[in-house]
C-alpha cells in the first residue's frame, strides 16, 4: 500500500527537476539554446559613426566615431562620456577609424588608435596614447606607423586593429583606389594620369601598403618591428615586410582565432556586369581564412578564385584574366613584384542574388564583416558566457542586411556550415562584435544613414542566461513630454519573466531617488531631460533593466477636427464638413499652420502607416512601392530627405519631375543598377526584382516630388472616391502641427485625424466577444454562430451620431432571439432592440436574410456590445449572423 506514495514522491521529484531544467536551460552542446535566454540592453544611442570599440577593465567601453569623437560608456554609472575629439580628415570614407587597448593595458594604460591626419598631407596614422582616469593624454602621443595615401578619390580605408596572443597588432587598410569609374569592371586603369584608378598599385603591389592587413610588433620607444612569418621576409627586395594578408578590397573587419590562430576576415566587395563560370554576377563579398600569409587575389579574383577578365580601359575591349596559380601585375604603376604569391580562395563569398552556395545569406546589398570565434574554456567563470553549443565556432555579420551568423568548422578547420545567431533581432548595421570577459556581447550599430549621425546608431550589450534567465523590463508612461511641473505615472506592467513562477520585484531610479512597486507616479518640478531607470528582480538574482527619458518644459500641440457629421462612417452620397483648432502653451498658433491631409484609402488597414509616419493620405496609393523600398536593401544609401551614399528620394523626384520616359529609365537604373547619374559611385543592382515592383517603386519616388493642394483650416469635403460595394476602404482627415520647441525639448507633434470606414462590418471582425467563427469555404464568407443566450460580440470606439438603424444579415436557423444593443458594457443602456425569430426566414436565399432595428438617438463615440438574448435557459443555438450595416435614415 506505500506504491501510491512512492509514485506521488517520484512526481513531486520529476516535477521538481522539470521546472529546474526549465529555468536552468538545456545543458546538451548540440542543442541550440532558446532566444528568451539572451536579453538585449541598449547602453547609448544616437552616436556619430561609431567604427572600433574596446572593452576595458570594469566594462567600460571606449569607442570612436569617424568624424573624431572618442567616447565612453560609464558601466557603473550608465553615462556616456566625450573624451577626446581628434582632428581628423574625414573626407570620403576617412576619419578616426580604429582603437584598440595594448595587450598589457592593466599597466600601462596604452590605447592605440589609426586615423587621417588632418591637414593638406594626404597620410593615416597609427599612434599611441595613455588613456588614464578617463581621460585621454594626448601629450603622450607616439607615432608607430603612418602610411600615404591619396584623398582625391573614394573609397575604402578600413582601418580595424587587433592584436593577437603574441603581442603582434594587426591593422587592415582599404585599396585606396578610385572604385567610381570601373564601368562595371575592375579597377585595373593603367592609361597614364589615371593611377589613381589602379588597383594593381596598391592592394595588387607588393610593396604598398593600401589593400593590406599588416602585422607588425610595436616597440615601447615607438615605431615597430617585424615579427617572423610575414608574407614577404624581410629585406626581400620590391616587397613590404609588414604585409601579411594582401589582395583585398576593404577589409573592413576581421578577428584573431586566439586558439588556432587564424585569421578571418570580411572583404566588402565591388559592383560589377562581369560574370562567373556559373553565370553570377562576380559583386562578391567574401568571408576569408587565413591560415598563412597570402594573397587573395583583388583586382584579379574573387569568390572560389572565378577570374575578372583585364578590361582595357584605353579600348573598351575585355581581354582574358589572370592565372590564380601564378598571378602577374604587369600594370605600369606597379612598383613591387610582377609574380604575385598563388591566389587564395574565399571560404564565404556572396553577391546581391541569393546565393546557391550560401543560402541564408539573403540577397540585396552586402557589406561582410567578421566577428570573433568564441571558446568556451577562454570564459570559465563568467556569469554570461555563451552556451557550449558555440564552441569553436565563428560569428560573422552583415552592415547592410543585418544579420548575424554563426559558422561551424570540421575536423581540419575547414567550413562545414552556418546558422542564424539572435535572429529574432534585427541589427542597424552592425559595425562592430565583441566579447567582453563576463561573456556578454558588446555591439556597436552604425545606424540607417552613411555619413550621418544616426538615431539608431547605438552601442548594445546582450546577455545570455544558461540557468535563471533575466526577466525583462517594460516601462509604459502616460505622458512623455509636458510642461513644469510634470506629473507622471509609469508602469512596469508590460515586464514579464521567461520563468514561470517567479515574483517580480520592481525598483525606480529617477533624480537620484529611488521608488519600489509595479506603478509609480512622480513629479518633475522643473524643466530638463530625465532619465527614468527601471529594474526588474526575478527573486533568484536575475535582474533586467530597462530605461526611457521624460522630457520636462515642453507641452505638445492641442490639435483637434471639429465635425457635426459621424466620426465612424461614410454614406455614399455624403460629405464631411470640418474645422480644425488648434493651440500650444508654449507657442502663438495660427490654424492655418496646421498641415491638413485628406484622401482616400483603398485598403483600409494601411491607414496606420499613414498615421503613424504623418504622411499625405494621398501617398497611399504609392504604397506598394513604399513598402518594396522599405523591405530592400534601399536604405543604406538613400533616404527620403537626409543626404547619405545616393541622393535623397526627393532630389531624384525633383530631378525627374515632369520628364517623359522618366519612370522607364528609373525602373531599369533600379534593376540593372548603374552609375554616372550621381556621380560614379555605383548602385546596386536588383536583378531578380519584377519589372512591376520597380515601377511601383518610382512611382512612389516620383511622388515625393509633386504638391498638393492646401487644404482650408474650414471646410466640406464630399466623399465620392469610393465605389459601390468596396468594404476595404477608408477616407482619412489628418491635421498636424509641429511647435517652435522649449525650455531645451525639440519640437513636439499634436495631431487628430478622423478616420471613416464603410458602414458594413464584418459580424467575425469584433474587437472582443465569446463566440464562434464559422468559415464557408465554397461561399468564400465567414461568419458568427453557435449563438446562445448571454453571447456578445463588441466593437470598440464606434459613433453613433445620425446613426438610426442597424441591419444584419442573420440567418433564422435556431430557437431565435433578441439582438440588444449596450453602449459602454454589457450592462450598459440599451439603443437598438431586434428580434430574430425561430426556424428559418421565409424565402431567404440559404436562410439569410437582412433585418432591420431601430437605433435610440445618440451622440458621440461608444463601445458596442451585442448581446444576444433568449428567455429560455436551455444551452440552445439562437442563430448566426454574417454582418451588421449602421444607416443614417
Amino acid at each position: 500500500m506505500r506504491q501510491p506514495l512512492i509514485f506521488f514522491c517520484l512526481g513531486v521529484i520529476l516535477s521538481a527537476s522539470l521546472a529546474s531544467c526549465n529555468r536552468a536551460g538545456s545543458s546538451d552542446p548540440t542543442v541550440k539554446p532558446d532566444s528568451s535566454r539572451y536579453t538585449r540592453t541598449v547602453l547609448a544611442e544616437g552616436l556619430d559613426e561609431p567604427m572600433e570599440m574596446v572593452i576595458l577593465p570594469g566594462n567600460d567601453v571606449l569607442f570612436v566615431e569617424r568624424k573624431g569623437g572618442v567616447r565612453l560608456y560609464k558601466d557603473a554609472t550608465k553615462e556616456l562620456r566625450a573624451v577626446a575629439n581628434f582632428e581628423v580628415f574625414s573626407g570620403i570614407e576617412d576619419g578616426l577609424l580604429g582603437v584598440v587597448a595594448d595587450p598589457d593595458y592593466e599597466k600601462n594604460h596604452w590605447l592605440y588608435f589609426y586615423y587621417a591626419v588632418a591637414g593638406e598631407k594626404a597620410v593615416s596614422r597609427l599612434s599611441r596614447m595613455e588613456f588614464r582616469n578617463d581621460s585621454l593624454l594626448r601629450s603622450t602621443e607616439t607615432v608607430i606607423l603612418e602610411i600615404p595615401t591619396q584623398r582625391i578619390y573614394c573609397c575604402h580605408s578600413a582601418g580595424y586593429l587587433k592584436f593577437d596572443k603574441a603581442g603582434n597588432l594587426y591593422l587592415s587598410t582599404g585599396d585606396n583606389t578610385n572604385a567610381e569609374e570601373t564601368n562595371g569592371y575592375t579597377p585595373v586603369d593603367e592609361r597614364p594620369g589615371r593611377e589613381l584608378s589602379d588597383d594593381q598599385a596598391t592592394t595588387a603591389n607588393t610593396n604598398d601598403l593600401r589593400g593590406k592587413i599588416l602585422r607588425i610588433k610595436p616597440l615601447p620607444e615607438g615605431g615597430y618591428a617585424i615579427p617572423e612569418g610575414n608574407l614577404f621576409p624581410k629585406g626581400t627586395a620590391g616587397t613590404r615586410p609588414e604585409i601579411y594578408v594582401m589582395g583585398a578590397r576593404n577589409p573592413y573587419r576581421y578577428s584573431i582565432d586566439a586558439e588556432t590562430g587564424y585569421l578571418y576576415f570580411g572583404d566588402v566587395g565591388p559592383d560589377t556586369k562581369l560574370k562567373a563560370s556559373d553565370g553570377e554576377l562576380m559583386s562578391f563579398d567574401e568571408i576569408n581564412q587565413v591560415r598563412e600569409p597570402g594573397y587573395y587575389g583583388w583586382p584579379y579574383f574573387l569568390g572560389n578564385n572565378q577570374v575578372f577578365g583585364k578590361y582595357d580601359y584605353a579600348t573598351g575591349e575585355l581581354g582574358p584574366g589572370k592565372d590564380p596559380a601564378k598571378p602577374m601585375n604587369e600594370s605600369p604603376n606597379n612598383t613591387g613584384l610582377k609574380e604575385l604569391p598563388p591566389a587564395k580562395p574565399a571560404m564565404i563569398w556572396y553577391g546581391k542574388n541569393n546565393s546557391k552556395y550560401f543560402p541564408l545569406v539573403g540577397n540585396g546589398g552586402a557589406s561582410a564583416m567578421a566577428g570573433p570565434v568564441y571558446h568556451s574554456k577562454h570564459f570559465k567563470n563568467a556569469p554570461y558566457k555563451l552556451s557550449e553549443y558555440y564552441d569553436g565556432k565563428l560569428f560573422i555579420f552583415e552592415w547592410i542586411r543585418g544579420w548575424i551568423m554563426a559558422v561551424s568548422f570540421d575536423e581540419a578547420g575547414n567550413f562545414k556550415e552556418m546558422e542564424p545567431f539572435l535572429e529574432h533581432w534585427k541589427f542597424d548595421a552592425p559595425v562592430d562584435m565583441q566579447f567582453a570577459s563576463d561573456g556578454a556581447i558588446y555591439l556597436l550599430e552604425y545606424g540607417t544613414n552613411w555619413f550621418s549621425k544616426n538615431t539608431n546608431a547605438r552601442l548594445v550589450r546582450i546577455e545570455y542566461a544558461e540557468g535563471n534567465r533575466k526577466p525583462v523590463a517594460s516601462i509604459e508612461v502616460d505622458k512623455q513630454y509636458g510642461a513644469a511641473p510634470l506629473t507622471v505615472s509609469l508602469s512596469a506592467g508590460g515586464s514579464m519573466d521567461h520563468d514561470d513562477g517567479d515574483k517580480l520585484s520592481f525598483r525606480w531610479r529617477m533624480e537620484d531617488e529611488d521608488d519600489q512597486g509595479e506603478t509609480v507616479s512622480h513629479t518633475f518640478a522643473k524643466p530638463g531631460i530625465y532619465e527614468v531607470e527601471l529594474t526588474v528582480s526575478d527573486g533568484h538574482g536575475g535582474e533586467g533593466t530597462t530605461s526611457t527619458r521624460i522630457y520636462v518644459g515642453n507641452t505638445p500641440p492641442d490639435v483637434h477636427i471639429r465635425t457635426a457629421a459621424n466620426r465612424s462612417f461614410y454614406w455614399d452620397g455624403g460629405t464631411l464638413d470640418y474645422r480644425v483648432e488648434a493651440s500650444d502653451n508654449e507657442d502663438s498658433v495660427s490654424v492655418e499652420d496646421v498641415a491638413l491631409a485628406f484622401g482616400y484609402i483603398p485598403n483600409g488597414k494601411d491607414a496606420a502607416l499613414v498615421l503613424s509616419g504623418g504622411q499625405d493620405p494621398n501617398s497611399l496609393r504609392y504604397l506598394k512601392g513604399q513598402q518594396l523600398i522599405a523591405n530592400l536593401d534601399c536604405k543604406s544609401c538613400h533616404s527620403i530627405d537626409k543626404e547619405s551614399v545616393g541622393p535623397t528620394y526627393q532630389a531624384v523626384a525633383a530631378r525627374y519631375a515632369g520628364k517623359s520616359g522618366a519612370e522607364t529609365v528609373l525602373a531599369e537604373k533600379i534593376i540593372k543598377g548603374g552609375s554616372g547619374n550621381w556621380g560614379e559611385r555605383a548602385m546596386s543592382p536588383h536583378p531578380e526584382l519584377a519589372e512591376g515592383d520597380a515601377q511601383e517603386m518610382v512611382r512612389y519616388i516620383l511622388s515625393l516630388g509633386q504638391q498638393g493642394q492646401k487644404l482650408p483650416s474650414e471646410g466640406r469635403l464630399p466623399l465620392d472616391a469610393h465605389r459601390s460595394g468596396d468594404a476595404d476602404g477608408v477616407y482619412l482627415l489628418s491635421a498636424r502641427y509641429t511647435d517652435q520647441g522649449a525650455n531645451g525639448i525639440q519640437p513636439l507633434n499634436g495631431h487628430d485625424h478622423i478616420l471613416l470606414r464603410n458602414p458594413l462590418i464584418q459580424a467575425e471582425d469584433f474587437d472582443a466577444g465569446n463566440v464562434r467563427i464559422a468559415t464557408v469555404t465554397t461561399a468564400f464568407m465567414s461568419y458568427v454562430y453557435g449563438i446562445q443566450n448571454g453571447s456578445y460580440i463588441s466593437f470598440r470606439n464606434v459613433d453613433l451620431t445620425h446613426v438610426r438603424r442597424i441591419g444584419y444579415r442573420a440567418q433564422a436557423s435556431g430557437a431565435g432571439g433578441t439582438i440588444e444593443v449596450h453602449l459602454d458594457s454589457i450592462a450598459g443602456p440599451v439603443v437598438s432592440r431586434m428580434e430574430i425569430p425561430a426556424g428559418n426566414f421565409s424565402g431567404a436565399e440559404n436562410g439569410w436574410k437582412e433585418v432591420m432595428g431601430s437605433v435610440d438617438e445618440t451622440e458621440g463615440s461608444h463601445d458596442l456590445y451585442f448581446v444576444f438574448v433568449k428567455d429560455e435557459t436551455a444551452d440552445k443555438a439562437l442563430f448566426s449572423i454574417d454582418w451588421l450595416k449602421f444607416y443614417n435614415r
